[in-house]
């Protein structure tokens, strides 16, 4: 993995929107901190709490989102 990429600052003036690789729900001011984040295959993807806590199971087992 690329440390020198920036990613998506959690709030603020340049926040980016975010969208939850499961379902699609977006923040519009980031990625915010009850959000998970998770990288696979090099690529960063952000998951919302009610994804997060549907899968917690599969993410703390380090099992890729396709899976589950």
């Amino acid at each position: 993995m690329d440390q020198s990429k920036p990613h998506p600052t959690p709030s603020g003036p340049d926040a980016q929107p975010v969208v939850c690789a499961r379902c699609g729900k977006k923040s519009l001011d980031g990625a915010p901190p009850t959000w998970t984040c998770s990288v696979e295959n090099g690529t960063r993807q952000y998951f919302c709490v009610e994804c997060a806590r549907a899968n917690l199971r599969a993410i703390e087992g380090r099992l890729d989102s396709s899976w589950w």
